[in-house]
């Protein structure tokens, strides 16, 4: 499964080369031009009518983990955190450091007869990686700055489910490469530019620079949300088909369109009702220049930035499903 594929490959905020050039590999098949600018994944795609509707269409390559800091006399190492993070999760998780070479290690922890089974969660300064190594030699291989992974695996699961680290957001990146496939053969009424950006885990910063650059009318960021059960307005069920972001930072008027792409074609689909701004490249994108109609198409996930994160894939082709539908009725 190239979803999967995509999701094996390394991608910290700002350290995304690996996922990036296997993202890129993909989006040539659909776009010659494809290429990587400032660590954007970027390539264009459907009409060459200057005067069409122009979109971007979004999903961001990079991935939660953590950052070297220090190696400590007694032959540990130190980190912070890149992106959002539950430290509950920490201890004896494997992970592995991106050293001068690639260094497997476990994050510490207490064994529960020496903690009566209250140990507090640890503050990040507190949390410490294990490889094995004396000091002196493991200051030859790691240095502050570098990346560290947790070591999760990308397999399919009974029922149909997928786990993988990194499905956030890499299953948003198949999700457009499935809408293109679907397109391929179709002439569109508008314009897009794909992007694949970097570091939206740390401040949507590749997500400003691309649609500076792209300067789009329209703007869809393919992201994930929470699943659940449904009670709640802020999750998704999986199986169920995206979610369609409505939030007063977002344009209402594409909102409804992509209501009426999927509806029109009966394609599944649910709402995502936010109350503010998103936390998604979207953000960016209503701010940029003038200001850019956006809106987010979300995949519902459990276990969000864990190291094993879990999708439905029928949620990633409906998602493709319902973006294609969008596009072909752009500037209707």
């Amino acid at each position: 499964m190239m979803m999967l594929s995509l999701c094996i490959r390394p991608g910290l905020s700002g350290d995304e080369s690996a996922a990036a050039e296997a993202a890129l590999f993909a989006l040539k098949e659909y776009c010659p031009d494809a290429h990587i600018s400032h660590g954007n994944v970027i390539g264009t795609f459907g009409s060459t009518d200057e005067n069409a509707p122009h979109v971007l269409l979004d999903a961001h390559l990079d991935q939660v983990g953590l950052i070297v800091t220090s190696v400590t006399d007694d032959g540990f190492v130190t980190v912070g955190n890149v992106g959002g993070l539950d430290r509950r999760l920490f201890p004896v998780q494997r992970v592995f450091i991106h050293g001068k070479k690639r260094i497997p290690g476990i994050i510490c922890a207490l064994p529960p007869h020496l903690t009566n089974g209250d140990e507090k969660v640890q503050k990040m300064e507190e949390v410490r990686i294990d490889t094995g190594y004396p000091a002196d030699e493991l200051r030859e291989l790691v240095h502050p700055g570098d990346s560290v992974y947790f070591d999760g695996t990308a397999q399919e699961l009974p029922g149909g489910c997928v786990t993988a680290p990194a499905l956030d957001d890499r299953c948003g990146i198949a999700a457009i490469l499935c809408a293109l496939d679907l397109l391929q053969n179709e002439e569109i009424p508008c314009r897009v530019t794909v992007q694949f950006s970097t570091e939206e885990e740390v401040g949507e910063r590749g997500a400003c620079i691309g649609c500076f650059a792209a300067n789009p009318d329209i703007a869809i960021a393919v992201d994930v949300s929470f699943a659940g059960d449904g009670k709640r307005s802020e999750t998704g069920v999986m199986g169920k088909g995206a979610m369609i972001g409505v939030s007063p930072s977002l344009s209402h008027e594409v909102s409804l369109k992509l209501q009426s792409a999927a509806e029109s074609e009966q394609i599944p689909w649910q709402y995502e009702v936010m109350n503010g701004t998103t936390g998604t490249n979207a953000d960016r994108f209503s701010i940029c220049r003038e200001g850019v109609k956006a809106c987010t198409v979300s995949i519902p996930l459990r276990y969000m930035h864990t190291p094993q994160e879990v999708i439905d894939p029928a949620d990633v082709e409906l998602t493709g499903k319902l973006l294609a539908a969008y596009l072909r009725r752009c500037g209707a």
